[in-house]
């Protein structure tokens, strides 16, 4: 694919190549499940992700490895605004750790058997030391201020699109079948609430938290900043155009996300959804695409504080419950063991005539 000179046609072309799925397949999923030797639906959800998974690979049985997380970095000019715990450059300061194997997302990857590969899309300063873990393909040095005006131009936007369109592409012909979204970015749970204000139309106070970890007198400030970022952009907000409200509020990295959410569902691979900043660009996929939701694992409820209010508008149902808030991808690789499980319970698991138990009733 040619990053460098991907249209808004080109964007379309895919959105129309992401095929719905089939639920009338989810029958023919439940009638195994319920063949097997358990009491029906005893096993909750991993059956409904079993079924998921059956229905999105359009019929075949599900398969969970080998999986893929992509870890996109950028950083984003709002940061001037003191929206963040952290100084900007610990967002290159976590990239060179993920390449040193010493963050939480490695340890988490490690244990759940998963590649991790990181990408910088974004990031301020130079290239990076070349890694083998490391792709190096930055659309620009960070974004613009969001409270002074658009993020991205939608050139730029597209482009970072097309990066994730082509991750996922790269991963299904290297037989990926599974992919999870991960992201590093100081600052960037700004951006990423200020895109839920616009597609939701939710008030930033109700959703803004404390991100990496700023006191209550921080997060009033990052309600101020966002309410100036949507005020400034309000002319893209009110468009309700998915795409270029992206352009507007988003970042390099979570573009991308959307473009490799797009381009797994594409492919039919499963996509697992880390937290706050992975579900906003959950959220615009969506937008631009609804059949993604199909392909799409939310992998676990954010602890920010407005989370509970943007599943309750997106209608979806996160797997996991554990007041996790680090991003990364953490709750991308935890949801990735989860898929092989049930995955294996539908593939491997004896049915009462193999196994010669009788089924009862």
């Amino acid at each position: 694919m040619d990053v460098n000179n991907f249209s808004a046609e080109d964007l379309q072309r895919i959105v129309s190549a992401v095929q719905p799925v089939d639920f009338s397949l989810e029958k023919q999923a439940r009638a195994h499940l319920d063949n097997l030797t358990k009491p029906l639906g005893s096993l909750g959800r991993l059956e409904d992700l079993a079924v998921k998974m059956f229905v999105a690979s359009g019929g075949k049985s599900p398969q969970a490895d080998p999986a893929r997380i992509y870890t996109i970095a950028g950083d984003h000019g709002v940061n001037e605004e003191d929206v963040s715990y952290f100084p900007q450059e610990v967002t290159r300061q976590m990239v060179e750790n993920f390449l040193t194997g010493g963050a939480g997302i490695n340890v988490l990857a490690r244990t759940s058997g998963v590649e991790l590969v990181v990408v910088d899309a974004g990031c301020k300063g130079g290239p990076f030391p070349e890694h083998p873990n490391l792709i190096q393909r930055r659309i620009a040095c960070g974004t613009a201020n969001i409270s002074k005006g658009p993020a991205m131009d939608e050139d730029c936007c597209l482009r970072a699109l097309a990066l994730g369109l082509d991750l996922a592409d790269e991963a299904h012909a290297q037989g990926i079948k599974v992919l999870g979204t991960g992201e590093m970015g100081v600052s960037n749970t700004t951006p990423s609430t200020a895109l839920y204000c616009a597609y939701f139309d939710l008030d930033p106070a109700d959703i803004t938290g404390p991100g990496g970890g700023i006191d209550p007198e921080g997060v009033l400030r990052k309600i101020e900043v966002i309410r100036r970022a949507l005020a400034v952009n309000a002319k893209t907000v009110r468009s309700a155009d998915p795409f270029a409200i992206l352009s507007a509020l988003g970042g390099y990295e979570i573009a991308a996300l959307v473009g490799l959410i797009l381009g797994g569902a594409k492919n039919r691979q499963m996509v697992c959804i880390d937290g706050f900043i992975s579900t906003a660009a959950y959220a615009a996929a969506v937008k631009i695409c609804p059949a993604v939701g199909g392909y799409c694992v939310l992998s676990h409820a954010s602890a920010e504080p407005g989370y509970a209010k943007v599943i309750k508008a997106l209608g979806r149902r996160p797997l996991l419950h554990l007041d996790m808030r680090l991003g990364e991808g953490s709750g991308a690789a935890l949801s990735m063991f989860m898929l092989r499980a049930a995955a294996n319970i539908y593939n491997d698991m004896a049915t009462f005539d193999d196994a010669g138990v009788d089924a009862g009733g």
